[in-house]
């Protein structure tokens, strides 16, 4: 995720929130004119037909969200400002030079600042189906006040407009929230899912939804932490997002403080059939995507899945640093790679690749495109 939460680590310095306040003018300068990323020079792996080279985004690349939708990738990722913007490519390597659209900006005081986290889902709601984006934002003056809101999509154009919903508040005291995200389940059945800080560690939790910006109660704890790789910096679980495949619900998650090189990828599975029974899911013991310090990763996490055209691939989005120093902060770029899968059935997400590595478009691009 994209914060440095004082609750976590109470030495915060002012330099630090300083830098916050800097990042979030510069970003929103940027999102009204930010210029085109230069062309790769001739004969780079990037320029050759039909591939492309991570870093995918730079500016803004941070808690990345990739979908695919009418022939088009959509790209969101954290703004640390007051409004949210899209990139738009035809090809998954063309978001390196697509520009940003502003689709939302937000002046209400309690809810301007410190946008984190977004996730996009087309979800069917009181009026059909839209897109809601959901995130975490809070306050201008202090960065351990983030909560859950959701927007909606005036139709089925991804980028909008949109209008704003609520807050998500399952328990009804406005409580810290982050790293909001949505399982659906085929019988109708729609959850939330987040991460709360509590007892000492950052927790992922779950709630029912009557739609995508109301929940029907209160949360339910479904992880902690509980390996020592989850526990580098601090104890951290967040950011989950789902994967479906073969008719298995998988959930990944973020792990360790993201202000460290351990920050990485962990693994859970629904296994039974209440997703807010704690015993319905089981945790993997190992984690599943880290840290490539031969290719020059580190901090790989908060990921998001997205279809190749021809849906016969399974890609992930995901955000990483290019020195073992870089943390929690705008040195975070978006990159992307392909899922695999285990003879089990479980998903096999390899290794981050180095940035100089020449990576296919997903299966289906059109020839045209290549």
């Amino acid at each position: 995720m994209t914060r440095i939460r004082t609750r976590a680590l109470p030495l915060l310095t002012a330099a630090l929130l300083a830098l916050v306040a800097l990042l979030q003018t510069g970003n929103a300068t940027a999102a009204k004119a930010e210029p085109a990323a230069k062309a790769e020079p001739a004969g780079s792996p990037a320029v050759r037909a039909g591939s492309f080279t991570n870093p995918l985004v730079t500016q803004n690349g941070a808690d990345p969200t990739i979908i695919r939708y009418a022939g088009y990738y959509y790209h969101l990722g954290t703004t640390w400002a007051s409004h949210w913007e899209m990139r738009r490519s035809p090809t998954l390597g063309g978001l390196k030079t697509a520009a940003p659209t502003t689709v939302y900006r937000e002046t209400v005081a309690s809810r301007c600042c410190n946008f984190w986290a977004p996730e996009l889902h087309r979800l069917g709601g009181p009026n059909g189906l839209r897109w809601y984006l959901t995130y975490s934002a809070g306050v201008s003056a202090n960065i351990d006040h983030q909560h859950v809101h959701v927007l909606e999509s005036a139709g089925s154009n991804p980028l909008g407009p949109y209008t704003y919903k609520g807050q998500v508040d399952p328990y009804g005291d406005n409580r810290w929230m982050i790293d909001s995200s949505y399982l659906s389940l085929p019988d109708g059945r729609l959850y939330m899912l987040y991460s709360f800080w509590e007892g000492g560690s950052q927790n992922l939790y779950a709630v029912r939804m009557s739609n995508p910006w109301t929940p029907t109660g209160a949360g339910v704890r479904i992880a902690t932490p509980s390996y020592a790789w989850e526990k580098s910096g601090s104890a951290v679980n967040e950011g989950p997002v789902i994967l479906q495949h073969g008719g298995r619900t998988f959930l990944t998650f973020s792990a360790s403080h993201c202000d460290t090189p351990d920050y990485k990828l962990g693994l859970m599975e629904l296994t039974g059939s209440d997703p807010l029974a704690a015993g319905a899911w089981k945790k993997y013991a190992n984690p599943v995507f880290q840290r490539n310090d031969a290719a020059g990763v580190y901090g790989p996490g908060h990921n998001f899945f997205f279809p190749s055209p021809d849906g016969n691939e399974v890609w992930m989005a995901y955000h990483a640093n290019a020195k073992a120093t870089d943390g929690c902060s705008g040195t975070r770029t978006t990159r992307a790679q392909k899922v695999n899968w285990n003879a089990d059935g479980t998903p096999n997400f390899g290794v981050p690749v180095s940035t100089s590595t020449a990576l296919a478009e997903p299966s289906g691009t059109p020839a045209a495109l290549r």
